[in-house]
């Protein structure tokens, strides 16, 4: 069974760049066709899709958030990487990992990690 664990710091300042990890056991994050994404919901609201990596290391990210974000991978490691730059306290939300095949939905995710942007 595919198993996600996102890791990373819980508290992060205004303008720095939150960095979280996403490690993946019980399934390689370079088998075909499975996409490799971030989600985060903010408090008080719904889930947001901020980006995906494919099999193949190709990235998409959302266009409200593209200009900050990168994910990026290591295969030696199977994790990937979520940098969010220049934060702020609306970037406050728990951030999940989560696997989908192709673009449909995810299937499985990781059990979410609390980040919260403040000086």
């Amino acid at each position: 069974q595919v198993r996600l664990q996102e890791s990373g710091p819980g508290l992060v300042k205004p303008s720095q760049t939150l960095s979280l990890t996403c490690t993946v056991s019980g399934g390689s994050i370079t088998t075909s066709y499975y996409y490799w994404g971030w989600i985060r919901q903010p408090p008080d609201e719904g889930l947001e899709w901020i980006g995906y990596m494919s099999y193949t290391g190709n990235t998409y990210y959302s266009p409200s958030l593209k200009s900050r974000t990168s994910i990026s991978r290591d295969t030696s490691k199977n994790q990937f990487t979520l940098q969010l730059s220049s934060v702020t306290p609306e970037d406050t939300a728990v951030y999940y990992c989560a696997r989908s095949q192709g673009t449909a939905d995810f299937d499985y995710w990781g059990q979410g990690t609390q980040v919260t942007v403040s000086s």
